[in-house]
């Protein structure tokens, strides 16, 4: 892959990471450079065992406008399925995924956020869906998470009527999952980090993982009960019981 300055960068400080969108000047609009960064960002840290918490941030005044739709319609460019498939990939990233929604989300950057485990919004959040004033019928992840994050009528309201919600209303909505003022959004995020660091890896992970196939309709009960029984075989699980009964804090290695 071409090396851009611009595109999607990756920073790791122990067991949390951030993937940041560079490219304020354009909305942060992603094209397929920066989507194909963002593919080798996630390789990059689903390999990385020691990293619990993905973050996405964004520089400048809108944190992501979706697909360069100057893409659309070149040759040997891909489309939205393309665009789709990397959003899945961040859903299914192994670690915790927060999105720091400091500014405007617009197309695919609504379903980026969706995507992502938690949604720390600040006053000056807006999202707005124009797929259908465009001609685009969007992709299934997109409409599969609008659904299971939202509810069909908020879904429904968002993509057949193009409406824009400003951050209070996609507080009520479920879209946000916190609202707090813009100086208090890097303590929330450091904050948030931490709490999940401290957690078992094996069952947040594997929780996080589990939860995001029942919202799909991919309910399977063995593969749950296989990961009850191995959380409860593990070192962590005991090391918890034994701080528990120590009261103090566990040190969980994912064993």
């Amino acid at each position: 892959m071409k090396n851009c300055p611009n595109s999607p960068s990756l920073s790791v400080d122990g067991y949390s990471a951030t993937i940041r969108l560079r490219s304020p000047e354009h909305s942060n609009r992603l094209g397929p450079v920066d989507l194909a960064a963002i593919r080798m960002h996630l390789d990059a840290v689903n390999s990385n065992t020691a990293i619990r918490v993905l973050r996405f941030e964004a520089e400048g005044k809108t944190f992501c406008s979706g697909y360069d739709i100057s893409c659309f319609g070149a040759a040997y460019t891909p489309g939205a399925l393309y665009f789709g498939e990397t959003i899945d990939l961040i859903e299914a990233a192994r670690p915790i995924t927060i999105a720091a929604i400091h500014g405007g989300i617009y197309g695919g950057g609504t379903d980026l956020c969706l995507a992502c485990d938690f949604r720390i919004g600040t006053p000056q959040a807006e999202a707005l869906m124009p797929a259908a004033s465009l001609g685009l019928h969007l992709y299934p992840g997109a409409l599969s998470r609008y659904v299971s994050r939202l509810g069909l009528n908020q879904a429904k309201r968002l993509f057949l009527m193009g409406e824009r919600v400003r951050a209070d209303e996609m507080l009520r909505i479920g879209f946000l999952t916190e609202l707090i003022d813009a100086s208090r959004l890097e303590s929330r995020l450091i904050e948030i980090s931490e709490r999940m660091a401290a957690m078992a890896p094996i069952p947040l992970l594997g929780m996080k993982a589990q939860l995001n196939r029942i919202a799909r309709g991919d309910f399977d009960i063995r593969s749950i009960e296989e990961a009850v029984m191995l959380s409860e075989a593990s070192e962590d699980f005991a090391e918890g019981l034994c701080a528990w009964k120590e009261r103090r804090i566990p040190n969980f290695k994912h064993r």
